[in-house]
């Protein structure tokens, strides 16, 4: 879901400007920092932040690293992520496909397209065996990113996948023919643990789980993990965790603080350097049908999915 919020937090020293070939982005919400220019820069729980190195271009495209954007509770960034990600990793020279698995066609929104024009959609793809990815594939206005879009139509498929064969693998099937054209897929997610989403995660090679520096949003990382793990027991044992990423982070609250905090005590690495910030500019951009690097591109906002797609490139877990 978008994210959506009441005021910007304060941004980080030289967040004003997208940042040069090699530097680190500045993190939105305010990373720790040293007191003077031979202190180390540290993340908001005190780790070395790393310097993320821009991504060299690629000689070639593909195979594609499928990676869901998942988490069962809804409102914690997973369609702003998907969205912005997505065009960051293409700004870098990525061919990037979006694949919207919510009914509510929110990521398809985000990128320009209208989920009640739609002739074909994703669940065309899933239910239709004369259906093709190129009947469903739609361009953006970004250069190197494309769609599969969704509309109300893919609720539905909760339902008719029942009786299926092999009813977790259908988007597997589905996306095999996109591996060699793109360098990574997005999944966006429904916030729920339903069958579509067993669908994407049967698919992914890994799963980013974005979560909302809330106490209520860290109560259900347990249970999604405890799925992941199942579905990597019994339909998908190459599933990896690729990190979790807080969003809507605000460092001039404690309980932001606190929730980041204990999100490293559990899961320690797991956790990653990169945070998103709390700010208006996601939903001004969403209304835009912009990602935040094109409707905002200095915005320190669009400097921090920047950097988280440095960090993943970086981590292994992205082309």
């Amino acid at each position: 879901m978008t994210q959506t919020t009441t005021s910007d937090a304060s941004p980080t020293a030289g967040s004003g400007s997208r940042p040069s070939t090699g530097a680190p982005a500045p993190l939105l919400g305010g990373p720790g920092a040293g007191d003077g220019p031979d202190q180390p820069r540290t993340d908001v729980v005190g780790r070395p932040l790393p310097d993320f190195p821009e991504p060299p271009p690629l000689a070639s495209h593909g195979p594609a690293r499928i990676v869901a954007m998942c988490n069962q509770k809804g409102g914690v960034g997973k369609t702003t992520t998907t969205i912005n990600l997505g065009a960051a990793l293409a700004e870098y020279g990525r061919r990037v496909l979006l694949v919207d698995f919510d009914p509510q066609g929110a990521a398809s929104v985000g990128v320009g397209v209208n989920p009640h024009d739609l002739d074909m959609s994703v669940y065309n793809l899933l239910m239709e065996r004369d259906v093709t990815l190129d009947d469903v594939l739609q361009s953006t206005a970004i250069d190197g990113l494309d769609v599969l879009p969704a509309n109300i139509d893919l609720s539905a498929a909760e339902v008719q996948l029942v009786g299926e064969v092999a009813r977790e693998s259908v988007l597997a099937r589905a996306l095999r023919p996109a591996l060699d054209d793109y360098d990574v897929i997005l999944v966006d997610c429904q916030p729920s643990l339903g069958l579509l989403t067993v669908n994407a995660l049967t698919a992914a090679h890994g799963v980013l789980i974005p979560l909302e520096c809330e106490f209520f949003a860290l109560r259900g990382v347990a249970l999604l993990v405890e799925t992941i793990e199942k579905v990597r027991d019994r339909l998908n044992p190459e599933l990896e965790v690729d990190g979790i990423l807080p969003t809507m982070y605000d460092s001039r609250t404690l309980h932001s603080r606190e929730v980041v905090a204990r999100v490293h005590e559990a899961f320690g690495d797991t956790l990653l350097h990169t945070v998103i910030g709390r700010t208006v500019k996601f939903p001004d951009a969403s209304v835009a049908a912009e990602p935040i690097t094109n409707y905002a591109p200095a915005h320190a906002g669009a400097a921090a999915y920047r950097q988280l797609a440095r960090e993943l490139v970086a981590r292994g877990d992205s082309a």
